[in-house]
């Protein structure tokens, strides 16, 4: 059994990790960092480009991130805060653009305008409140909002083609929204680690267990699922960025933080048109209401897609239930997730989600016919045979410890970290990848406070990210420099 001792170890090869490892090896190119990834390629499950949306999660047209209060109003505070999560994404790219770690932007972002559209007296009346409480403020002064068919038949044709015209409609619009593929920022992120000194890569590697040695350092048994062979890693830092695959690993890591945790599994599924005289007629990605009973990923939207230069729409997602963790993962996945820690937050969920999976079983039973109707409240003219369905990427929503009822379910993502800094676990799903940045950037001062809190690592994040340390939200100016910067370097412009 062969072992390698190095400073970090990072668990899967999407989004996180990728991010993560290229933070840390331009704040310390001296590092010695392994990646480890179970299967035979990079990003190949959630990350991957037809396994999400590609959405660049600004808060621009997503309406679950602005809900409606009793009292009328909507709730700002998640758009502001994953606006700000994304510009701080587009803020390193940029600069990986511009050191040429990154190839030329389009290859992995493309702009495509966000908007938003709701049809019904109530739908448009919360649009238009919407509207109001976000483009009164900087960070989405550039929205615009109309109720008038002509012009929404100039920014989104193929929803408003041979429509109702009684029907009453609104929706908004950000010209500088983008198409991101995850997937190929994710690859040419490890291309350019695979060059660095002291960086590895190990494909086909599974985690088997984890040790805690009395010096904090971790032993790491790994199996490799080609050979057969066993093998340890000495880490002083160890990363769980496995997507769905992380809440097992946390488990097996065995730190007091992460007891009480469990998962619950949700696939998806979207109607995909790859026709070329209908693909062209629609350059935008256009979010909807979710309906009555349907968990906040499953807002229906109608997606312009840019994938490997390849345009596409998609719309969806059809949620579905599944208990596996990974896309790749094991029916049993969920079920060996259950222990005596957590087994109180799970039934406690189940008893109170009864109505959510009810509604993922009837989205799993739902006919071909049956999805494009669903599609055709935003495209009427859609035809079943011009669609087809693909598979989307599985996403574990997160189950934790409620003091009030036992336990709770979580849209969203979370950091789990060991009280001592030398293991951390990311949970959860959207918006995921779009913000990762901003998530890696916390892990580092969680992990890393001793280095992050030197002049050395001070000066380099704000070298990557300029608006390290400050607030876009209560900077316009600020905002004004670094969105004109971002939006000219990875070719966002709306002009």
């Amino acid at each position: 059994m062969t072992t390698k001792s190095v400073d970090v170890l990072l668990v899967g090869a999407g989004a996180m990790c990728t991010t993560l490892g290229t933070l840390l090896k331009q704040l310390d190119p001296t590092l010695k960092i392994t990646m480890v990834e179970r299967l035979d390629h990079v990003a190949h499950e959630s990350t991957d480009g037809w396994n999400n949306a590609g959405t660049g999660h600004a808060a621009y047209c997503e309406l679950n991130y602005t809900p409606k209060q009793p009292d009328g109003s909507v709730a700002t505070v998640k758009a502001f805060d994953i606006n700000s999560a994304f510009e701080v994404s587009l803020q390193f790219w940029s600069y990986l653009v511009e050191n040429k770690i990154l190839p030329e932007p389009s290859q992995f972002i493309n702009p495509v305008p966000h908007q938003s559209f709701v049809w019904g007296e109530e739908n448009v009346e919360f649009l238009r409140t919407r509207y109001e409480a976000l483009s009164a403020t900087p960070s989405f002064a550039a929205m615009e909002y109309s109720e008038d068919p002509d012009v929404l038949r100039e920014w989104m044709p193929l929803i408003m083609q041979n429509r109702d015209p009684n029907e009453k409609v609104a929706a908004t619009r950000v010209r500088h929204g983008s198409d991101v593929n995850f997937g190929a920022l994710a690859r040419n992120m490890t291309r350019h680690l695979k060059t660095q000194q002291d960086f590895e890569l190990r494909l086909h590697r599974e985690v088997q267990s984890f040790d805690k040695k009395p010096d904090g350092r971790w032993t790491v048994k790994l199996k490799d699922n080609e050979s057969g062979n066993t093998e340890t890693i000495d880490a002083g830092f160890v990363f769980l960025g496995a997507g769905g695959g992380s809440l097992p690993l946390l488990q097996k890591s065995g730190i007091q933080e992460g007891k009480g945790y469990g998962g619950f599994p949700v696939s998806g599924m979207w109607l995909v048109c790859k026709k070329k005289e209908i693909v062209e007629q629609h350059l935008a990605k256009v979010y909807g209401q979710a309906p009555i009973g349907a968990p906040p990923m499953s807002v229906p939207h109608l997606d312009t897609r840019i994938i490997d230069g390849e345009q596409a729409l998609l719309f969806g997602p059809f949620a579905g239930f599944t208990t596996k963790f990974l896309k790749s993962g094991s029916i049993m996945d969920m079920p060996k997730s259950i222990n005596l820690g957590n087994l109180k937050p799970m039934l406690s969920v189940g008893m109170k989600s009864m109505d959510l999976t009810r509604y993922l079983i009837s989205e799993v039973m739902q006919s071909h016919s049956a999805r494009v109707d669903s599609l055709r409240n935003f495209y009427p003219d859609a035809k079943d045979s011009d669609w087809e369905l693909a598979y989307a990427g599985q996403r574990v929503q997160i189950i934790k410890k409620d003091g009030k009822s036992g336990g709770k379910l979580e849209f969203g993502t979370e950091v789990i970290s060991a009280a001592d800094g030398s293991l951390a676990a990311l949970l959860g799903a959207s918006p995921g990848a779009s913000t990762t940045v901003k998530t890696m950037i916390n892990v580092l001062k969680t992990c890393f406070p001793e280095q992050m809190a030197t002049e050395q690592w001070q000066t380099k994040m704000k070298e990557m990210v300029p608006s390290y340390g400050q607030s876009l939200r209560n900077d316009a100016q600020l905002l004004n420099t670094v969105r004109t910067r971002t939006l000219a370097t990875l070719g966002l412009n709306d002009d």
